[in-house]
């Protein structure tokens, strides 16, 4: 019901005179007169500027301008006698009053004059702006007038009327009638509005509060309703101001008030309250499981009742158990009545039913993407509604048909009981094996689950680093399952021992063998996973992978593979394991000094903890023995109370400590017996020098070092005399020689005089033996200088980029090994510079030719040094001049030796260091050119000649694999020998090792399939091929037709009904494609029997299928989705007549609207204007 406040005429008329009632017309369509003038709407501006004198006529433009006024006005008060609060006549003027009205006029800015009257009345003239005047006159009225009160009684929901927006509207008030009006908070129940001030101004306060109340009629309508009362974009609203004059005020969407405000004429309201409370809204209670029933097959329920009443709009939401009906009131009323006679008759005829389910179990009746709990739904045509997780419900509802709903109940509570029965177990795996027992692309964990498909099988995230898969599933299948898993994984981490093998990088590629040959024969053999580092890497060690016995058995192979090509050894030396840490030192310090001494020998101790005594040493002979008398002699020292001290020393005081090759540490080592530590570079402490031994060797070898280091700290300056010749020898290079002598020496500094001198005085500063032990190796550089000679070695340019080898490497090894300098010369020009033209001219000269027994400048290269040591360089150079051997290699193998891209000759050449010319292509040439150091030709040779018997292999192997079948099948059948996704004729390939071409589309010959392969296979690939066709030719086809709506239902997601349909039956279903001529065509295929079987269950499932698409159809005509906004409901606009005008100049004669996309009538800025006609806007002016 909605409750209506209205004000009667009568007491409406008691607050405002001279109102009368007057009649209400009803509007109808827009008459033409309302429309306005073309003048009006668009007035013209005045083409030339009138003359003076001459008045302009009003136009629209002009009229609305209003006359300017002043801004100051002056109001006069009157004050009588009994009202006055000051009436001590004797003092006008003076006193208090005279203050306050000073205070007035300066708090208001207003200007005051006060008079007294005969009757003793105070007249006050206010001037002033008009707000000034309106404070000055509330201040008068409160500070100089007595004051009276009253009360005035309005309901309260109209004092917010009196208030106004931000209380502007009672400001307004008070100002007006000089007044102070309190009006009581929200909260405050009282409807009572306490007024202060004159009498005057009471009367007149109570006046203008009481007409606002009256002006004031509310009423209350559902806040479903207020947007048939609002319209389609306020329209309604609009209308009902159009025709009654009232305004309605509707409260904001996001209020929950109900209250619906009116504004207007009293005698206007009936109307417009008729107006807003014509349409209505309510709603039938239905379970929303009957929705579908009270709808009716194809909406014939329905039907009869929207026939009758077609203004009554019917909602059916889904999920809410209630019926919308929005439409005119007495309409709806009647709809309402007959909706709840069918729901009532709906509900005794149907049923529902509640089951008590575990939470826990709930997404598992749901089922992947809602698989198990449609198919319930769809089987037994029932609505079951489980509650979502936030609800902690337990209760199931379900709801349809009463056998339907038990038969649901049942198989509902079936699965719950059995889900009782599951059980959850996680299994603790390393993370690192996840990913090899899943397999990839999922492979070998599918083949787990096939294996035991009742037990669900979960991996935590990868992200998650978790060791936790968790298996759920009926309890002895977990079981199962997780014994299955856990000797998955025992396997896993038996195959996952590793072991470091440290093989001399020189022999790595060895290990590798040609082709990856001797390292892929050792993986196999012993089925292990074998890592080498890269080459750019520094690293020597091999890691091995796989089962303990067979990482011991490829160690082995790999360890006699190194003895073999070296004098490596090999030897255990028995050491108490608990003297292990104590040898091998912090960070591996200890072990680590006697490898580097030894010849970088490696010593391998056993795993910590293991309680092995045996260390192994592996490397040369002589420097295995070196290292096992140190390491007996560490172990013996650390089992006789081994003494340990640390001493500090500059890094640069190091390499003169050590000495040359050793030579000062180890004289301290013999005369002391202790082992002194130097630190390595990636040590921090660089200054830290520790020494080992017994406590007297070690103290004895502390007091020689700290005499050696305290000597270096003892610096001096001395000179030397050096032949000027020489100073270039040791500045040259930026000072390579002086930085050599100052890194070797203690870091002694060696001063040279400046250039242009001519002095021969050197000086040198630093600890006094360093500075002795630089000037002997400066007197020795001198000497060696003194004995230089210059000799020449003479080879062919053409190998000199082979000597110096990869970045100049091998050049640097024998200047260092000798102690020489190699200079080689400049690169012979190319243009011919010892080249003879024909005839012997060139640019007209006459050249004589070249004698050849005299050596090319650009061949000779030049030595420099000691004789001896030149005359030992030169055997070295010319030990690296490159031989060349022939070898013969069939042609057709020249191609295959190459390699793609030339990868396989690079390849050999990389492999035996050797350099290997192909001949060209055109000369047909069997023989193969091979360059090198003598030593590395026979390995070359052999490794080739090795190749080409592989290739010739591998060609008898081809023309045997290239036997070629072809056999004669109908098209028809190919695509089954196909199979689905090639998954047939691929079996067909692997299982026979052959290769299969059907034809392509533009081959004459569409019967026709290839078989290429091993004689034998391709015939028992044939015999398959015709066994599959035989099948296929006792096979027949039928076309049915299946109403196209129910395709998709009996296909299903992703395929998986239909798949399941031709597994059970043994045929094949085709469909039609989208587009093809007849969309209900479909195909069966199979054997006579199975494809009658089949075509009856797809008629079965159509019939089936059918009548819920059509019963679907004719429910989802009334339906509307959830959560469908007010907004959603707006009618259709019309088509907008546009902004319509009289008169217009187009209107007139034969005159026509301008043309929006013509140039002429709207021309662009700055382009040319053709004359024309003239328009109906005027002349142009452009």
């Amino acid at each position: 019901m909605s409750s209506v406040a209205v004000l009667t005429q009568e007491s409406f008329n008691e607050h405002r005179s001279g109102l009368q009632p007057e009649q209400v017309k009803g509007i109808g369509a827009e008459d033409e007169d309302s429309l306005p003038t073309y003048k009006d709407a668009f007035p013209p501006l005045p083409e030339k500027p009138l003359p003076e004198g001459v008045q302009e006529t009003g136009n629209a433009w002009t009229s609305k301008i209003k006359p300017l006024k002043s801004s100051l006005i002056t109001q006069v008060f009157h004050v009588p006698l009994e009202e006055r609060k000051y009436k001590d006549i004797n003092q006008f003027g003076e006193g208090d009053q005279a203050k306050v009205c000073l205070d007035i006029m300066h708090k208001t800015g207003a200007h005051l004059e006060l008079s007294m009257a005969k009757d003793q009345g105070l007249s006050i003239m206010v001037s002033g702006k008009h707000d000034a005047v309106m404070k000055a006159r509330k201040e008068i009225v409160s500070r100089l007038q007595t004051q009276a009160s009253a009360t005035v009684a309005i309901p309260k929901e109209h004092h917010r009327f009196v208030i106004g927006k931000s209380g502007e509207k009672l400001q307004e008030l008070e100002l007006k009638t000089a007044t102070k009006i309190q009006i009581p908070r929200p909260e405050d129940p009282s409807n009572l509005i306490k007024i202060s001030g004159t009498k005057e101004g009471l009367e007149k306060a109570k006046h203008e509060i009481l007409l606002i109340s009256a002006e004031q009629v509310w009423m209350e309508v559902k806040k479903s309703q207020h947007k048939y009362v609002i319209g389609p974009k306020g329209n309604t609203l609009q209308e009902i101001l159009d025709r009654t004059g009232v305004s309605v005020e509707i409260p904001p969407l996001d209020s929950s008030s109900e209250t619906v405000i009116l504004r207007g004429e009293p005698d206007r309201l009936g109307q417009a309250l008729t107006e807003a409370n014509s349409y209505t809204v309510s709603s039938v209670s239905a379970p929303s499981w009957l929705h579908r029933f009270i709808i009716g097959k194809k909406g014939q329920n329905l039907a009869k009742i929207t026939q009758q009443m077609p203004k009554v709009h019917i909602e059916f939401t889904e999920g809410e158990d209630k019926i919308t009906l929005e439409g005119p009131t007495k309409d709806v009323q009647i709809v309402h009545g007959q909706i709840e006679v069918i729901v009532t008759d709906l509900i005794s005829r149907m049923d529902y039913t509640e089951i008590s389910v575990d939470p826990k179990f709930h997404r598992h009746l749901i089922g992947k993407g809602g698989a198990n709990i449609n198919r319930i739904k769809e089987l037994h045509k029932v609505s079951v509604r489980i509650p979502p997780d936030n609800e902690k419900s337990n209760l199931i509802r379900i709801e349809g048909d009463p056998q339907g709903v038990q038969e649901a109940k049942k198989e509902l509570l079936e699965l719950a009981s059995r889900m009782e029965n599951e059980r959850t177990k996680d299994m603790i795996i390393e993370q690192r094996f996840h990913r090899a027992i899943i397999g990839q692309k999922g492979e070998k964990i599918k083949e787990v689950r096939d294996k035991f498909p009742e037990v669900i099988i979960n991996f935590p995230d990868p992200t998650q680093k978790s060791d936790i898969v968790q298996l759920r599933g009926p309890r002895n299948e977990v079981e199962k399952c997780t014994k299955f898993m856990q000797k998955i994984v025992a396997e896993m981490v038996e195959n996952s021992f590793s072991v470091s093998v440290p093989i001399f990088k020189q022999f790595h590629k060895n290990i590798i063998g040609k082709g990856g040959a001797n390292i892929k024969k050792i993986r196999e053999e012993t089925n292990t996973k074998i890592d080498l580092p890269a080459e750019n890497s520094n690293s020597e060690m091999i890691v091995i992978t796989g089962k303990k016995a067979n990482c011991e058995a490829a160690k082995n192979r790999i360890l006699a593979i190194q003895k073999e090509l070296a004098n490596i050894t090999e030897l255990e030396v028995s050491i108490p394991s608990k003297l292990h840490n104590s040898l091998i030192g912090s960070k591996g310090r200890f072990v680590r000094s006697i490898m580097e001494e030894c010849g970088g020998v490696h010593i391998h101790f056993p795993t910590e903890g293991s309680g092995i005594d045996a260390v192994t040493i592996r490397g040369p002979v002589e420097e295995v023995e070196k290292a096992k008398k140190q390491l007996l002699s560490l172990a013996e020292e650390k089992q006789t109370k081994s003494h340990t001290v640390e001493l500090r020393a500059k890094p640069e005081y190091h390499k003169f400590l050590i000495g040359k090759g050793g030579g000062n540490i180890r004289k301290v080592r013999d005369s002391t017996g202790a082992r002194i530590i130097f630190p390595t570079a990636e040590d921090k402490d660089q200054e830290l020098i520790t020494v080992i031994g017994t406590e007297e060797a070690v103290a004895e070898a502390q007091k020689e070092l700290e005499a050696l280091i305290k000597s270096l700290d003892n610096v001096v300056e001395d000179f030397m005399i050096v032949d000027p010749k020489h100073h270039r020898f040791f500045v040259l290079r930026r000072g390579q020689v002086l930085r050599e002598i100052a890194d070797e020496y203690g870091g002694v500094m060696v001063s040279f005089p400046r250039t242009g001198t001519q002095s021969d005085k050197v000086t040198l500063k630093g600890a006094k033996d360093c500075v002795e032990a630089a000037k002997k190796r400066i007197l020795e550089l001198i000497e060696d200088l003194d004995a230089q000679v210059t000799m020449e070695c003479v080879i062919p340019q053409k190998f000199h980029r082979s000597i110096m080898g990869p970045k100049g490497s091998r050049i640097q090894q024998i200047t260092k090994d000798h102690n020489v300098q190699i200079k080689f010369p400049d690169r012979e020009d190319q243009q011919g510079k010892y080249y003879i033209q024909e005839n012997g001219e060139a640019n007209g000269e006459v050249k004589e030719p070249a004698d050849p027994l005299v050596p090319k400048k650009c061949d000779v290269i030049v030595l420099s040094g000691r004789k001896e040591r030149c005359e030992a360089a030169v055997e070295a150079l010319k030990a690296l001049v490159p031989v060349t051997i022939a070898v013969e290699v069939p042609f057709e193998l020249h191609r295959y030796i190459i390699g793609q891209k030339g990868s396989g000759i690079r390849k050999m050449m990389d492999e035996f260091e050797v350099n290997i010319q192909v001949p060209a292509h055109e000369l047909q040439s069997d023989i193969i050119s091979i360059s090198g150091l003598a030593s590395h030709l026979d390995r070359a040779k052999e490794g080739l000649l090795e190749r080409v018997k592989e290739l010739q292999a591998e060609q008898e192997d081809r023309a045997l694999r290239s036997f070629k079948l072809i056999i004669t099948v109908d098209p028809k059948y190919h695509p089954k020998i196909i199979g689905r996704k090639g998954a047939i004729i691929t079996q067909i390939r692997n299982q026979h090792e052959v290769n299969i071409q059907f034809p392509e589309k533009n081959d004459e010959n569409q019967d026709q399939i290839t078989i290429t392969g091993y004689e034998q296979n391709a015939l028992a690939a044939r015999d398959a091929i015709q066994t599959i066709v035989g099948d296929l030719e006792e096979m027949i086809s039928e076309d049915i037709t299946l109403d196209s709506r129910v395709h998709a239902r009996i296909i299903g997601a992703r395929g998986k009904g239909i798949r399941k349909i031709m597994d059970e039956f043994k045929v094949d279903v085709r469909f039609p494609p989208s587009g093809a001529a007849d969309p209900n065509l479909v195909t069966v295929t199979g054997r006579p029997e199975q494809v009658d079987e089949a075509i009856d269950h797809l008629l079965n499932l159509e019939e089936e299928y059918l009548s819920d698409v059509v019963e679907n159809e004719a429910k989802m005509a009334y339906m509307k989705p959830s959560g469908s906004t007010a907004s959603s409901m707006e009618e259709p606009r019309g088509p907008s007549k546009g902004f319509v005008v009289r008169e217009a100049p187009w209107a007139s004669g034969n005159e026509k609207a301008p043309d929006m996309s013509s140039s002429e009538e709207f021309p662009s800025f700055g382009a040319p204007v053709t004359n024309a006609r003239s328009s109906p806007w005027g002349p142009k002016r452009f």
